[in-house]
């Protein structure tokens, strides 16, 4: 399979909704990942498009998604809460010559813009960048604007949400990830930082489906492809009623009633 026929299967028509579980790396233990099977299964009844994880839950779920709509894009960025002032520090933990062989399909980094090691982590961003390349895998950037050393330009009311969204792109990633910033006004200047599909994230869990899904259905109607969100959906009471309502949103562009209501939410 070609990078472009990977890129339709976890985007497809340039949308998607992604999953990430990547959490248990950086803290654990954490609410609703402490049975990863029972999650994989549930997100992959809901038909999500991506689950996004660390190569070790690639490595050993992967069968999980077999003969589904569902793939999984490997992770490699790593830190934990135990680092002291290093714990926004993402280190790379792996290449993308494991991707295939692990049984996934596309390749994801971190880069944490105004933190102390941002320069490391955009330099391991274009390694992993180049690895992907040479190796036909989709690369999707995380690249958060909320380290300490962050200097937003004065009018800029995306707080430099604007930039994360083009510094990914720049550094060669195919899709990103983005914070939503509020407001349609200031989130369309965002996701039109870049020519890529840009997917806005969940945030903190809050298990506030209305909440929840008005926010995605804002962010799609500004020009969001999808959903990159993770703490809102496996910590949700329902994870397979969320995620469906997520699809439905994304993929049928249904309203939020519609999708509360055809998700018994």
């Amino acid at each position: 399979m070609d990078k472009a026929s990977r890129l339709e299967r976890i985007l497809p028509n340039g949308r998607g909704v992604w999953i990430p579980i990547d959490h248990g790396a950086s803290d654990f233990p954490v609410d609703g990942l402490t049975d990863t099977d029972h999650v994989i299964q549930a997100l992959v009844r809901a038909g999500v498009d991506v689950i996004l994880a660390q190569k070790g839950v690639v490595n050993h779920y992967n069968h999980l998604c077999q003969d589904s709509k569902t793939s999984m894009v490997v992770h490699f960025s790593v830190s934990t809460r135990h680092a002291g002032p290093d714990s926004s520090n993402k280190v790379l933990v792996g290449n993308a010559d494991e991707v295939l062989p692990r049984g996934g399909v596309g390749v994801s980094c971190q880069v944490n813009m105004g933190s102390p090691n941002e320069a490391a982590m955009i330099e391991r961003m274009g390694q992993m960048s180049r690895s992907a390349l040479h190796h036909n895998l989709p690369m999707f950037g995380m690249v958060y604007a909320r380290g300490e050393h962050l200097s937003v330009l004065e009018g800029d009311d995306t707080n430099a949400n604007a930039h994360a969204v083009r510094l990914a792109f720049e550094l060669g990633c195919d899709a990103a990830k983005t914070t939503w910033t509020g407001d349609s006004t200031s989130f369309q200047k965002v996701t039109s930082a870049a020519p890529i599909p840009v997917l806005v994230a969940g945030g903190p869990a809050t298990g506030d489906s209305l909440a929840i899904l008005t926010m995605v259905r804002r962010a799609l109607d500004a020009g969001a492809s999808g959903v990159c969100m993770g703490r809102q959906v496996f910590a949700h009471p329902n994870i397979e009623a969320i995620a469906r309502a997520l699809v439905l949103l994304v993929h049928h562009d249904s309203t939020v009633e519609e999708a509360m209501l055809a998700c018994r939410l």
